[in-house]
């Protein structure tokens, strides 16, 4: 143990002089989170529609006015016809075009089936999907609104309109009342801040500290080493030591940022998350010293560390693309992937308030990534460049 303060005291020492690396792993966290915070939100407002009303009566100026009131919709200009939108959208000026019938007005009062066509620009395929949804959901409530209106007139003098007709109407209406828990207002950002907060954490415990070992390839100090009495696992442990308290660090400051400058309710218990991240972070940190097993150069083990292993695991995690989504080949690699439980912890601990009852599975899983991660990355570590 004495040897291994020594070297734990070197590691630390070496650490605390160099200004850039540490500057790198306590603001580049910060930097991220904020920059991708503000970015990654998929929420559509203001969507820019192009109005064809070829009724332009009453009825089809109350449509438009719901749709802009809604906040969703943001009328940029008018045509005439639905032949003269095209160039709307392939400028990108609008996104939809909302072309009313020109019995519209007429169809609505009587009761009979009032036409609305939306043509929506499909190369932005997520945008196009809420604001189909919105759209709809818009023409539903003025229909709706339009049925109730003549009900109403129908009890004050249309005593023909009161009858089975009226009884039937009112008796098949089905009233749905949805309730959303965990996110009641489907804020993306409470979906994907977790994520970037994931990604963070892996990026700083996995490429910073393999270029790290890698730099001490590059200047002999490693060579060094192989003169003194120093073990494998003691130079492991205490070159994982002083990156993992950092790692802390960093997950209390991102964990700030993500309650306090986006809102992100932390609901669940802060000790929770510091302890479900422990096993994460000893993963990535035995990934990035196995990683610099492999390499020679700080740059091999920053593209080793992106696209052997980053990039890999965002993808197959299931923070960005859902999984169930994927080919059930690759479904069955995600298993492989550490991030894809960090995941669930993350999110799990933020927006459900689940602790170790519920999550104990995927800390489980973890813990032992963290102990194949580190033992390989022990077992190759050398005390020379050989």
């Amino acid at each position: 143990m004495s040897v291994f303060r020594h070297v734990l005291r070197k590691e630390a020492t070496q650490l605390r002089r160099d200004k850039g690396m540490l500057r790198a792993m306590l603001m580049a966290p910060i930097m991220q989170v904020v920059a991708f915070g503000f970015a990654a939100n998929t929420d559509v407002k203001h969507i820019p529609l192009v109005l064809v009303d070829q009724d332009q009566t009453s009825q089809s100026r109350a449509l438009v006015d719901r749709m802009v009131a809604s906040g969703y919709f943001d009328v940029v200009g008018a045509e005439p016809t639905s032949e003269t939108v095209e160039p709307w959208l392939v400028s990108r000026k609008a996104d939809l075009a909302l072309v009313i019938d020109d019995r519209f007005g007429q169809d609505l009062v009587g009761g009979r089936e009032a036409k609305v066509q939306l043509i929506v620009d499909g190369t932005d395929s997520n945008s196009a999907i809420v604001g189909m949804g919105y759209a709809t959901r818009i023409v539903g409530e003025a229909g709706a609104a339009a049925v109730t209106e003549r009900l109403a007139r129908a009890g004050h003098g249309g005593a023909a309109f009161r009858g089975d007709a009226a009884t039937h109407l009112s008796s098949s209406r089905i009233s749905l009342v949805p309730r959303v828990w965990y996110n009641p207002d489907l804020k993306s950002r409470w979906f994907y801040v977790p994520a970037i907060m994931a990604m963070t954490i892996l990026l700083m415990t996995m490429i910073l500290p393999s270029m790290a070992v890698v730099r001490e390839k590059e200047i002999g100090t490693l060579e060094q080493l192989s003169v003194t009495p120093v073990r494998p696992w003691q130079l492991v442990v205490a070159k994982l030591t002083p990156f993992f308290f950092v790692s802390i660090l960093d997950l209390f400051a991102v964990t700030a940022l993500s309650v306090f400058l986006f809102k992100v309710p932390l609901t669940g218990s802060l000790a929770a998350l510091v302890l479900l991240s422990i096993p994460f972070i000893l993963t990535a940190l035995g990934l990035g010293l196995l990683t610099s097993t492999l390499v020679r150069t700080q740059q091999q083990a920053m593209l080793t560390s992106t696209f052997l292993f980053m990039v890999p695991m965002i993808y197959l995690s299931g923070l960005v693309f859902p999984i169930e989504n994927m080919p059930h080949p690759i479904q069955l690699a995600t298993y492989a992937v550490p991030l894809r439980y960090y995941a669930i912890i993350v999110r799990g601990v933020f927006l459900k308030g689940a602790g170790f009852a519920t999550l104990w599975p995927q800390a489980l899983v973890l813990v032992c990534f963290a102990v194949v991660t580190v033992s390989a990355a022990a077992l190759r570590f050398r005390k020379s460049l050989d």
